[in-house]
């Protein structure tokens, strides 16, 4: 039995057999007719300039002195620069005609007085002004016409006047299949996203595999998650893994001034991949075209975007599965988009790409790594535990801005310890060395990242302190102390949660220890506590007064659920007394998280005067250099 036809094999544009002449239409002559006009004109004018040469003999003017003294001349024409005449008697040649240059009298009569009697031969000659003419006429008219060009060719490229014919044409970027590079060897860390994408590229590849239990491609696939997750880098390599035609556009890239042009753009891109199927439609930043109708002031019926959305929700609905078009989106805002584009039949799948853990963190430095030269003592797992809460975007800046480093200083290959200044660099900014601080404020500033670092190494399971400094970062950071948690963690107890807020209250407790006055410095302090304690209280239900009660509204989450659009409350969902209860929990939370840093510090206080003396003297102290001070408190701990 004969394999059945397969429906995305595209049709070899090379005949089999020879065309039927009865049934294919005859081929046109591509003549222009002004063309030919133009040519015919040429042909009758150089034929008059054939025959005119042929009859005419150009003569001398001292020739047709003679011929006017003998009478040999029958009619004369006298032009402004040419005389012709006419012959009584033909010359042996048969020509009869004769034409001259004419030259002025005066000169003539000069002439023959000079000759005294003498022959003299003498004519005149027309001056060649064809150079001039080019350049009076015909240089200007083709300067005129090249600025009009590059004028309309900048306005049609703008979108302005010159560009009207083509404003309805889509702008989508058309990759072939041989321009996409990227493969799924090229995307690290996101393997389960990668897993649910190569099912649609094996719809691409082999779609009769797959329907032959009745299944059918998958519309659409919308890739959700933060920036910088690689979602874009997704989609170019399933279209490289699919080796398919590749249409790549921006949601804002439909939207124009003139009302309909989006609309007439979203046509104009399905027709081209139904013609190049099967095929795959990227359409990236999908929340600038997609928003929820009928949220905003200005929205209703005649709204450029709502059209535009209303074409898109109609072309996908209008297309067969079985064709091979294959549409991709990815946004980072979910919770804005229309309900309509997330039912089945659209956006059948939803696939999130979130920021990877630390495996995936460490597979995607594999990536970047093999760009560089490296030492070998440079392990990714160990670059992957410094990079909590990194994007792929990030770990790819994080590598290039050690090699960077690396470069500066002049190495040989990167080594570890540009990996943590990188990463230094990119949390809390570039150092400010010539930032010039007094004696006061640089000894304020050592008490206060100390108290940080002291109350972080006495807090048992705190995150480890990998450094502190006191040389200023950033835009108003005077000092950090850097925390990296050795592991991902996806749950936060009570306990840690207060022993947070205690490690970020420590630089305040250690100002009121040992300056004996409070300073700026701990604004951020403060307002990371206040969110925390805040959370605890109205989202998770960690205090015992208030009870296991939800006081504020869910925040929109990366796959929103069918009414797509979470919709926050015209006022607070809970009275005045309850407000009032929940601002005394804040601050009783916070106020024991201040009670317990400054009790840690006040029974190691030695210990604080000694880590801040060492801070003001070397600027700088590393996980090594804090080791000796880790093991002493754990020993007195013990003996305690």
């Amino acid at each position: 039995m004969a394999a059945p036809p397969d429906p995305f094999r595209r049709a070899d544009p090379r005949p089999h057999s020879r065309p039927d002449p009865h049934t294919e239409p005859r081929p046109r002559w591509p003549i222009n007719p002004w063309g030919l006009v133009f040519a015919l004109i040429l042909v009758f004018t150089l034929r008059d300039l054939w025959v005119t040469a042929a009859q005419v003999q150009p003569i001398a003017y001292s020739e047709f002195q003679q011929y006017l003294k003998e009478g040999k001349l029958e009619a004369i024409r006298i032009g402004s620069q040419t005389i012709e005449g006419e012959l009584k008697a033909p010359l042996p040649d048969g020509r009869s005609r004769i034409v001259t240059t004419r030259v002025d009298p005066a000169l003539v009569r000069a002439l023959e007085d000079a000759a005294e009697g003498r022959p003299l031969r003498y004519e005149g000659v027309l001056e060649n002004t064809l150079l001039r003419d080019l350049l009076s006429w015909v240089v200007p008219a083709l300067v005129i016409f090249g600025l009009w060009s590059l004028l309309a060719r900048r306005m049609a490229g703008q979108g302005g006047l010159g560009g009207l014919l083509s404003v309805g044409k889509s702008r989508a970027r058309v990759h072939s299949e041989t321009d996409v590079s990227v493969r799924f060897d090229d995307v690290a860390g996101v393997d389960e996203a990668k897993a649910e994408l190569r099912e649609s590229v094996d719809f691409l590849r082999d779609p009769a595999a797959y329907g032959r239990l009745g299944a059918h491609m998958p519309k659409g696939v919308l890739l959700v998650g933060p920036p910088g997750t690689g979602k874009t880098l997704l989609a170019r390599a399933m279209a490289g893994e699919a080796g398919v035609p590749f249409f790549s556009i921006t949601g804002s890239e439909f939207v124009e001034m003139f009302v309909g042009v989006g609309a007439a753009r979203v046509r104009d891109l399905f027709e081209q991949a139904r013609a190049a199927a099967p095929c795959i439609i990227f359409i990236d930043e999908l929340d600038a075209l997609g928003r929820a109708r009928g949220i905003g002031p200005l929205s209703g019926g005649h709204d450029e975007k709502e059209q535009t959305l209303n074409q898109l929700l109609a072309e996908m609905d209008g297309f067969d599965a079985s064709v091979g078009v294959v549409i991709l989106a990815a946004t980072n805002r979910p919770e804005v988009l229309d309900a309509a584009l997330l039912r089945a039949g659209r956006f059948d799948r939803q696939v999130l790409v979130d920021r990877p853990d630390r495996r995936g963190r460490a597979d995607i430095l594999r990536v970047h790594l093999r760009k560089v030269t490296l030492s070998p003592q440079v392990e990714a797992d160990a670059v992957a535990a410094l990079t909590p809460g990194f994007a792929g975007a990030d770990l790819a800046n994080l590598v290039n801005e050690a090699a960077l480093l690396a470069t500066r200083r002049g190495a040989a290959a990167v080594e570890p310890a540009d990996f943590t200044a990188a990463v230094e660099r990119i949390v809390a900014g570039l150092e400010k060395r010539q930032r010039v601080m007094s004696a006061a404020e640089r000894r304020t500033v050592a008490v206060h990242e100390s108290g940080h670092a002291l109350v972080a190494l006495l807090s048992p399971g705190s995150d480890p302190v990998h450094k502190i400094s006191i040389i200023p970062r950033g835009i108003g950071a005077l000092g950090y102390t850097l925390q990296r948690p050795s592991e991902d963690r996806w749950l936060a107890t009570r306990a840690e949660l207060q022993q947070r807020m205690a490690v970020l209250l420590g630089g305040r407790a250690a100002e009121e220890l040992l300056v004996g006055d409070i300073s700026t410095g701990a604004a951020d302090d403060l307002q990371r506590v206040s969110d925390i304690a805040r959370d605890m209280v109205t989202r998770w239900g960690m205090d015992e007064a208030l009870g296991q009660v939800v006081f504020v509204p869910p925040q929109a989450s990366f796959l929103p659920g069918p009414a797509g659009l979470a919709a926050a409350p015209a006022e607070r969902p809970f009275s005045d007394a309850t407000a009032d209860a929940i601002d005394h929990a804040v601050r009783r939370l916070v106020d024991e998280a201040h009670a317990r840093a400054a009790a840690l510090l006040a029974r190691h206080r030695a210990e604080l005067e000694e880590l801040a003396a060492r801070l003001l003297e070397q600027e700088t102290l590393d996980e090594a250099a804090l080791a000796a001070l880790a093991a002493r408190l754990r020993t007195s701990a013990v003996a305690v």
